[in-house]
């Protein structure tokens, strides 16, 4: 059965983060549902036009294995404020399925929304202090039970594997990584806490 996974993006969505998870998660062979806030089409933070599979309402109700949310400004703060995105993070929550955000997202989505408290996270070190004080601001990628966040771009290929050994196995994580060129850091991709 294959992977369900939706990447929801909104104008200012950071463009290397968006694709690089969409990218990275379709080799590992998840069914990836780009979904937009509003108009399918977006202009990205640094004016890249992304079309997207369809509007969030499209999504209201369905069941994803995993939501990863790229970052960007004012892209995450578009997605903070949808009502259909907020309601799928807090069953996803609920539910004990994964979530994930990285750079602005999880400071400016995740935790406005209580989906953060008491986790461990990172995100752009800009955003840092908007962080609970559990956080780990330093980290690159910090897993905490089912949710997964992230502080960059630069750190965007890490966290899009972590996403592939979270939703499949670190089998299939290295085996994306391997044509790619990208190294496995000593104990995996992200640092780990039990939730």
């Amino acid at each position: 059965m294959r992977k369900k996974v939706l990447v929801p993006i909104s104008d200012g969505v950071e463009e290397i983060e968006a694709v690089c998870i969409i990218d990275v998660l379709r080799r590992a062979g998840a069914e990836v549902t780009v979904a937009a806030v509003n108009t399918l089409e977006v202009t990205a933070a640094r004016g890249v036009r992304l079309v997207a599979d369809c509007r969030l309402e499209d999504c209201a109700g369905e069941r994803f294995d995993l939501i990863a949310l790229p970052g960007g400004l004012p892209g995450a703060e578009h997605l903070r404020d949808c009502a259909v995105l907020t309601a799928l993070l807090r069953d996803q929550a609920q539910q004990n399925r994964l979530y994930a955000a990285i750079c602005a997202a999880p400071a400016v989505v995740l935790q406005h929304h209580g989906l953060l408290a008491g986790r461990r996270a990172t995100c752009h070190p800009a955003l840092a202090d908007r962080l609970d004080p559990a956080a780990d601001p330093g980290a690159r990628v910090v897993v905490d039970g089912n949710c997964v966040t992230s502080q960059g771009p630069g750190t965007a290929l890490e966290f899009a594997l972590e996403l592939v050994a979270r939703l499949f196995g670190p089998e299939r994580a290295e085996a994306v990584a391997g044509p790619m060129l990208a190294r496995r850091q000593p104990g995996g991709f992200s640092e780990t806490y039990d939730a």
